[in-house]
């Protein structure tokens, strides 16, 4: 039997007349981190957004743990969703919360953990991404952008989930520190033993996070493999994205 964490056949998904996945197929070995790359409208926060459930794909079947989450519903669905942390693109942290209980959301929330233990815990998590105990009564506007994606990235891992989902970790960062998220990245999910599906166009960040990388284009996915085989895919299309170059098979549509 497959040891798929994750698996997605034959999604689909439209919006009118925009078809933005189309017969989508990838599987996610338990354990493994695999980062989606594609370029802006391809369709990868739509296969995101189908796995958690916000978008409802028109055909396919996605399936975690082998439950098809599709047609899951009520508190079958809650379960599921209970072993899944995220950071979402631009950290996404409640403005009117405290860093400390912006961490431990989900534990108060999610769990019934008192507040007590949760700050406990939220500190805990803060230190496993560098950041001081002086930071948990902060709130988040008095952090910067990096700061603020640790901060996600502890929310994230506080529940000990079984899967993480990075959408875009390292968007709107400098160079540097889009390096520090992705160690941490790195290391907090090796100590969590966790599966990682991520999204990203950033080449550097998938290199270093993933174990497999695979490309969507036109709402399929084109190639899916080692990280390691990324520069010899033999795919044009992989080819001119991973090296940037305006000539190739992808088009760009510039209003001139």
């Amino acid at each position: 039997m497959n040891d798929y964490k994750i698996e997605l056949s034959g999604v689909s998904k439209s919006f009118g007349d925009k078809h933005v996945l189309q017969g989508l197929t990838l599987n996610i070995p338990t354990g493994s981190s695999v980062v989606v790359i594609g370029g802006s409208g391809t369709g990868k926060s739509v296969m995101l957004k189908s796995i958690l459930g916000i978008v409802k794909p028109d055909a396919g079947s996605i399936r975690i743990d082998r439950q098809d989450v599709t047609k899951l519903s009520g508190k079958d669905r809650s379960k599921v969703l209970s072993k899944i942390g995220m950071l979402f693109q631009g950290a996404a942290l409640f403005d009117s919360l405290p860093v400390w209980q912006n961490v431990s959301f989900g534990l108060i929330q999610g769990q019934g953990v008192k507040r007590k233990e949760a700050r406990e815990v939220a500190i805990e998590m803060l230190a496993k991404v560098g950041l001081g105990k002086d930071v948990a009564s902060l709130s988040p506007a008095e952090l910067s952008g990096g700061m603020q994606k640790r901060v996600g990235l502890a929310r994230a891992i506080a529940t000990h989930p079984e899967i993480i989902f990075f959408d875009e970790p390292t968007t709107g960062l400098d160079p540097i520190m889009a390096d520090v998220i992705n160690d941490l990245i790195v290391e907090r999910v090796q100590e969590l033993g966790a599966t990682t599906l991520s999204i990203t166009h950033d080449m550097a960040s998938a290199r270093k996070i993933a174990d497999y990388i695979a490309m969507i284009y036109h709402g399929k996915i084109v190639w899916a493999g080692a990280a390691s085989d990324i520069d010899n895919s033999g795919n044009e299309v992989v080819d001119q994205f991973i090296h940037g170059r305006a000539d190739g098979p992808i088009e760009i549509d510039i209003k001139r």
